[in-house]
């Protein structure tokens, strides 16, 4: 049976927080996420105001047009008093497939799913440029195990606390921050379809969660599933391939 110590895990991972802006930063650098409302960016936030202090915590609302949930990001940014700016994509999003289609191409279902993320990835960098910041990456260990990321986008980053740390996981050590269960609990969403994230897998993450630390789906037809979009999305876990 595998056990997982949040209490440990969090302190470790404060620590971690601690020491990775000792060594690549000045004592006035900033941590800069980009607050979806969702459990992982709320929880890595809050592990970066117990590591850095709340002063040293830059938010970064990014709602494409109407974001029907912002309200849950600008109360996880009251509740944890840090800085903020909302940065609204729409207008970049839609000059950017404009532009393609004037190139002669049609963006797709790939294009329109993953140029929001690539675009909101680019706005954290600027900020981060503009207040003294690292980039902090938010994904979890199950959704990068299944490639539920997009690469260059949500899967970029300069420190990345949670990328060892399964869904099941996430949440305990949110559970240890104290965090409201709003923040915790909510269940992600695409932002596009109206599907959650589980829907969109065709599986839930208790299934994935319990395969990637025990090795077990009694389901083999998930498993397969999960086998494939393990080893189909490797590429974005490892470094750009070069010649040598």
């Amino acid at each position: 049976m595998y056990n997982f110590d949040a209490k440990q895990v969090k302190s470790d991972l404060v620590t971690w927080i601690q020491n990775y802006f000792k060594e690549n930063a000045s004592t006035q650098t900033k941590a800069v996420i980009g607050i979806s409302g969702g459990k992982d960016s709320s929880i890595v936030a809050a592990l970066c105001v117990q590591a850095l202090g709340k002063e040293r915590v830059y938010g970064v609302l990014m709602p494409q047009g109407v974001q029907h949930d912002l309200n849950v990001s600008q109360e996880l940014i009251a509740h944890l008093g840090i800085r903020h700016s909302i940065i609204n994509i729409k207008d970049s999003v839609d000059a950017l497939l404009s532009a393609v289609k004037q190139g002669g191409l049609e963006a797709n279902k790939q294009a329109l799913i993953n140029t929001p993320a690539r675009i909101r990835m680019t706005v954290l960098y600027a900020v981060s440029a503009v207040v003294n910041g690292r980039v902090a990456n938010t994904c979890n260990l199950s959704e990068d195990w299944v490639g539920y990321s997009t690469k260059y986008g949500d899967a970029a980053g300069d420190f990345s606390p949670m990328a060892q740390l399964t869904v099941a996981e996430v949440k305990q050590v949110g559970r240890e921050l104290n965090l409201p269960a709003i923040f915790i609990d909510k269940v992600p969403e695409d932002g596009l379809s109206g599907l959650t994230d589980e829907d969109n897998l065709g599986f839930t993450y208790d299934v994935l969660d319990r395969y990637i630390r025990t090795g077990i789906c009694e389901d083999g037809a998930i498993k397969e599933k999960i086998d494939k979009l393990h080893q189909y999305n490797l590429h974005k876990l490892k470094p750009m391939p070069c010649y040598r």
